[in-house]
């Protein structure tokens, strides 16, 4: 049986003190601690010291910086991700931690002298050895947790790396900013922490190299378009990767105008710009958490469009807020917090933030998930390059709309309406994060689920699953409690339904018919079943045939004989329990009556028995066995049978 809710949140924390997690966690999030810490003492130095190079004024280095450290990721993301394959992820986070505490080495001498060219230097070290470190970090933690896992390590990641760059941020700025000493305590700081990171590296446990046939090639140009061919292959996975580079770069740019945004329309002073980035650091930390729990420990893609409608809708009343009366002065924290208007701001911010960790913590879960194990380092590698195309992007958009004359407000206007339309073109090119949508919403909204023995559906490969058949959206239920997508097996005049006829379609249902009403859709369906459990898909079928007039089974049909037959692959019963009286069933004839003795968030079971192998999975038995389930008793059955 599956655990209670009390004993799955204990068991997400307890992932923190397991080695095999915890070391990568602290690994990772020492390293972009100290990203941080050291890009935001470098350009406090140079802003404050007024530092020009080569004519460039201290505006225009400050801006040379990220462009420094991002470009490693556009040449040699290729190159990690192909070495990461290659060899052993483990062997090779040590490596570059260690590599880190040589560049940080360099770096101590150059703040200690102020020499600002070394520091230039070893700023593209830093973004060159986080190039290497990010396909092994996203790529082993499949090969660290099991599937039911998968989500909670994602989002324990992102809080991490989220919370790493704001301490980082505030601890940079912190530093270099003590008089006489500053030099001095970003160079013990950042030695420290890569010296941290290259210890807690030494614990994550030994990984096998995932394809070591796998050629490196030294043209960094050819190999950067044949990983991004690589990403291509499977259509969800490179979507998804587009979808996270779209965040990266509205994250990029809110983060930019943040200043700019507390300066000119808050008239807020740089306490308010540390609270508004730690509002956004904490956000994105919290709602990857909270997906966490609301997917229930699987890949629940039905939050990425929640995430995405969040991001606009909390972006476009940042826009609406515009310019609060009272901010005629020097506006601080304390003054922020005294109106409605304030908390309006900060509330916003904050769940603009939130619904981000909604909408990014699913997608590099389905990227892992989907991603060809020999081939997943590559691929995150891919979304390395993507992710820093888009910031590069988000930055020369943010440079137009500037000159154009657009106002800090109406970026976020220009951001909301533009996640909104790239949102809706995404679904519409991938309906299934819409479909998962309705299937969580109904699960786990309407009705609380509660599954048990979801560990007998096989992760990969062919099975059959059977269920009794108690209302009309007993599908959605089902699609809802496994992480693999369904092929649902219904009638085929429920795809001519004007509007839930696309679902059905984008869900991929297999139509059928009686064998006396249209014998021609039979046949195609039974081969169409035939070819999805061939390509190692899952197939649902509902063996009653039609709903149940009381709650109780009708007769089993034959046609899951038929079925194994062709294909002997396992058969799975399942017994659906608590729906029937429910909105969508037949127990209550009039639409009235039903709302009446409708409840919401009612509590409704889904039973999932041990595999029937293929021959034995009969009708009879497994008729039977779900019955048995459904605690109905076998005389019972047989009765109704005759």
């Amino acid at each position: 049986m599956e655990a209670t809710g009390a004993t799955k949140n204990k068991a997400s924390l307890l992932l923190m003190l397991q080695r095999r997690f915890w070391p990568l966690f602290w690994t990772q999030f020492c390293g972009a601690l100290n990203d941080n810490l050291f890009k935001n003492a470098l350009v406090i130095l140079i802003t404050f010291q007024s530092y020009q190079l080569a004519g460039l004024s201290a505006e225009q280095v400050v801006a040379l910086c990220g462009g420094v450290f991002i470009l490693p990721f556009f040449l040699f993301s290729a190159l990690a991700g192909q070495i990461s394959d290659k060899v052993s992820k483990s062997t090779l986070m040590v490596w570059i931690k260690a590599w880190e505490i040589l560049v940080m080495a360099v770096g101590a001498v150059g703040f200690l002298t102020g020499n600002f060219p070394l520091l230039l230097m070893v700023l593209f070290m830093m973004g060159l050895q986080s190039t290497f470190f990010g396909p092994s970090k996203y790529s082993s933690l499949p090969e660290l947790l099991p599937d039911h896992e998968l989500v909670a390590g994602n989002a324990y990641v992102e809080m991490g790396t989220f919370l790493a760059i704001l301490l980082g941020t505030i601890l940079g700025g912190l530093l270099i900013g003590v008089p006489d000493n500053g030099a001095r305590l970003v160079s013990a700081a950042v030695l420290f922490f890569a010296a941290a990171g290259w210890l807690t590296s030494l614990k994550v446990p030994y990984l096998k190299p995932a394809c070591p046939l796998q050629v490196v090639q030294g043209n960094i140009f050819s190999s950067t378009a044949g990983i991004l061919g690589v990403a291509r292959r499977s259509r969800s996975v490179f979507l998804s990767i587009l979808a996270i580079s779209w965040f990266w770069m509205l994250g990029a740019m809110v983060l930019s105008i943040l200043p700019a945004y507390c300066k000119d329309t808050l008239n807020a002073d740089e306490h308010v710009v540390t609270l508004f980035l730690a509002l956004f650091s904490l956000g994105v930390g919290i709602g990857s958490l909270v997906c966490e729990k609301l997917s229930f420990k699987q890949l629940e893609l039905g939050l990425v469009p929640v995430g995405s409608f969040g991001i606009s809708l909390f972006a476009f009343d940042i826009f609406l807020a515009g310019q609060p009366a009272w901010a005629n002065g020097q506006v601080t924290v304390g003054i922020l917090l005294r109106y409605a208007a304030g908390w309006r701001i900060v509330v916003d911010l904050l769940l603009f933030s939130i619904f981000s960790g909604f909408f990014i913590v699913p997608l590099y879960t389905l990227i892992q998930q989907r991603s060809e194990a020999a081939l997943r380092s590559q691929i995150i590698a891919a979304n390395n390059i993507l992710n820093a195309l888009f910031m590069v992007v988000g930055a020369l958009l943010l440079t137009l709309l500037f000159a154009a004359g657009a106002a800090v407000p109406d970026v976020y206007l220009v951001i909301a309406l533009l996640n909104l339309a790239v949102a809706l073109y995404i679904y519409t090119l991938v309906p299934e994060f819409l479909y998962r949508l309705i299937c969580w919403a109904l699960a786990r909204c309407l009705y609380r689920l509660k599954i048990e023995g979801r560990d007998h559906i096989p992760v990969q490969g062919p099975a059959i699953l059977v269920c009794n058949h108690v209302t009309f959206v007993d599908w959605l239920i089902l699609a809802g409690a496994t992480q693999r997508p369904v092929r649902f097996v219904m009638h085929y005049s429920f795809l001519k339904i004007p509007l839930t006829g696309r679902i059905f379609r984008d869900a991929k249902v297999i139509p059928i018919a009686g064998s006396k009403e249209n014998p021609l859709i039979l046949d195609a369906a039974f081969d169409r079943i035939s070819e999805e459990l061939g390509q190692g898909e899952i197939v649902c079928i509902f063996p009653e045939g039609e709903l149940t007039r009381d709650g109780r089974l009708n007769p089993f049909r034959h046609g899951i004989e038929r079925i194994v037959k062709r294909n002997p692959v396992p058969v799975i019963p399942m017994a659906l329990r608590g729906m029937w009286g429910s909105l969508f069933s037949r127990k209550h004839r009039s639409y009235w009556s039903k709302l009446r003795h409708n409840r919401l968030w009612s509590q409704i079971t889904l039973t999932i028995g041990e595999p029937v192998r293929a021959d034995q999975a009969r009708a009879q038995l497994l008729q039977q066995i779900i019955g048995k389930m459904l605690d109905e008793t076998a005389p019972a059955i047989e009765k109704r049978r005759h």
